[in-house]
């Protein structure tokens, strides 16, 4: 499954894709530093990308999981988004993460990223809830979430450790409109 965005390519990751990874963490690393968990200098190698990729991988082929990637024409990623923890059974639910590249900032990428992402977990894997969490002051998260129709349930107390810190979270909850 292939789909284009605004003339960029949105794919499943694949095994062959951690030197891309590799590189869009290192290029991004300052820009999404405040948003994720610590990471040490062996976390940035090109070898540390390949198990992380080959594990995401494993994750989708267990139906686990499900990564997208959004690649410019030169093969550059310019955004990623995770399905993780997908629950089967009476639940039929995931986590969203998501990340863009600084370099594609305020272009909506993201946004119509996401619409196709979430559309394809709906209608594809048959999932009745989507649900994403952000830091309360992550504004770009927050409205690109609430344009996407998620709707805020609730608030977490130190939910993560983000940047080294126990930060609190909003959760947020996208519901299948077709369920």
């Amino acid at each position: 499954m292939e789909y284009c965005v605004e003339g960029y390519c949105l794919r499943p990751l694949a095994c062959d894709d951690f030197e891309r990874i590799s590189r869009y963490e290192r290029v991004n690393r300052r820009h999404l530093q405040p948003w994720e968990p610590l990471r040490d200098e062996e976390y940035f190698t090109t070898g540390n990308a390949k198990a992380r990729v080959e594990q995401q991988v494993n994750n989708m082929q267990a139906d686990n999981a499900l990564c997208f990637l959004l690649l410019a024409e030169s093969g550059e990623v310019l955004a990623r988004c995770n399905y993780t923890n997908i629950v089967r059974g009476v639940f039929q639910a995931c986590h969203l993460g998501f990340s863009l590249a600084e370099s594609a900032q305020g272009r909506g990428l993201m946004n119509k990223t996401l619409q196709v992402t979430n559309r394809h977990c709906f209608e594809q894997l048959g999932l009745h809830r989507i649900m994403a969490n952000h830091l309360p002051r992550n504004v770009r998260s927050e409205r690109i979430l609430e344009s996407l129709g998620f709707e805020k349930e609730g608030h977490a107390r130190a939910y993560l450790k983000i940047a080294g810190v126990w930060e609190d979270h909003t959760l947020r909850s996208l519901i299948n409109p077709e369920q």
